[in-house]
């Protein structure tokens, strides 16, 4: 029965319509932008930004017909540090993937993350025009950043541009 189940996920997979990847990610993915501290950057930080979508071991059809779907990413462990979490992510980091395949095909779908969704497509021009190199366009971006999670962030806006190298 377990076999059966699996060829047929694995016939209906191609037939996958958006609407069901866009419904997926509302429930299981995230737009991500993080503020790092970088010895590699002049300003001493550096914007982190990826989409990320997350299944359990079961659902890796469905990550991997997304990544076919996008025609970008890698699916990998969702956590390295927790041995507990067998979870998969699919997730994308590459800047010019995020702009010409991942933006447009999330663009004007999303009804529970479109806030995240505008802020993240924000950050992306704003790095692309190279603003996060300097403590103005950081600052824009930290706003638009922490306004995406409702998680605590380790560093205060305040902290970061004090420590901002001209």
């Amino acid at each position: 029965m377990v076999n059966y189940s699996i060829k047929r996920a694995r016939q209906s997979a191609g037939k996958t319509n958006d609407d069901y990847f866009v419904g997926f990610v509302e429930g299981e993915g995230m737009f991500y932008i993080g503020i790092v501290s970088s010895k590699e950057t002049k300003s001493g930080w550096q914007v982190i930004y990826f989409f990320k979508v997350s299944q359990n071991p079961i659902g890796k059809l469905v990550l991997e017909n997304l990544r076919q779907r996008l025609n970008c990413g890698y699916i990998k462990q969702n956590s390295k540090t927790d041995k507990t979490d067998r979870s998969l992510a699919l997730v994308v980091r590459n800047f010019s993937d995020l702009e010409t395949k991942v933006l447009p095909f999330f663009r004007n779908k999303l009804i529970i993350k479109k806030k995240s969704f505008e802020n993240f497509e924000k950050v992306l021009f704003l790095v692309k025009q190279g603003k996060h190199l300097k403590k103005e366009g950081l600052s824009k971006i930290i706003d638009l950043a922490y306004a995406m999670n409702t998680g605590k962030r380790k560093l205060t806006k305040e902290y970061i541009l004090n420590h901002f190298v001209n």
